[in-house]
């Protein structure tokens, strides 16, 4: 029987490790990929967003891959300085579904290097759920590989999930 996963898509940190390693996700590729020999329970994917029409249709096209979207509106913040900085956080909706939703899953697929998620995967791992971690070097705390059973680093991985833009060159 295959195994039932739920991957957990932090897109905040999933973009600043995209940023480090200078490539950029294909999520459809992504999701063929994590979802091999696995029944999939769900695909969530996580986001602040601005509501512009390219977020819309992207968020469109993630829900058409089987992924479910969970958005959260970006405020701006007011500093000291009486500059503004941009903020939206989805940690606890994150933790919420992973704990909603534990009975439909035997494995967790978490894409963030946040160490907030540290308590999280633990509980989780007490309760018999699998916890693999996808992240890069340098973007993972070192809490969080120690919370989860396995760590995959996305430059390992490249070749099976990198986007590739269509009027590039191939390799």
């Amino acid at each position: 029987m295959a195994t039932r996963t739920a991957f957990f898509i932090d897109a905040a940190n999933m973009f600043y490790a995209q940023r480090e390693l200078q490539w950029n996700i294909d999520y459809k590729k992504l999701y063929e990929y994590f979802s091999q020999n696995k029944e999939v329970y769900n695909a969530f994917y996580y986001t602040g967003t601005k509501g512009s029409k390219l977020e819309t249709g992207f968020h469109r096209k993630l829900t058409f891959l089987g992924y479910t979207v969970r958005t959260k509106n970006v405020k701006k913040i007011k500093g000291k300085a009486g500059s503004f900085s941009e903020k939206c956080n989805l940690d606890i909706e994150i933790v919420i579904d992973m704990f909603n939703t534990e009975t439909h899953y035997d494995q967790a697929i978490v894409f963030s290097g946040d160490s907030d998620f540290e308590r999280a995967l633990e509980l989780l791992r007490s309760k018999g759920k699998t916890i693999t971690v996808v992240s890069t070097e340098g973007m993972i705390s070192w809490n969080l590989l120690n919370a989860a059973d396995n760590f995959i680093d996305l430059k390992d991985i490249r070749q099976y999930i990198e986007r590739i833009e269509k009027n590039s060159a191939p390799p």
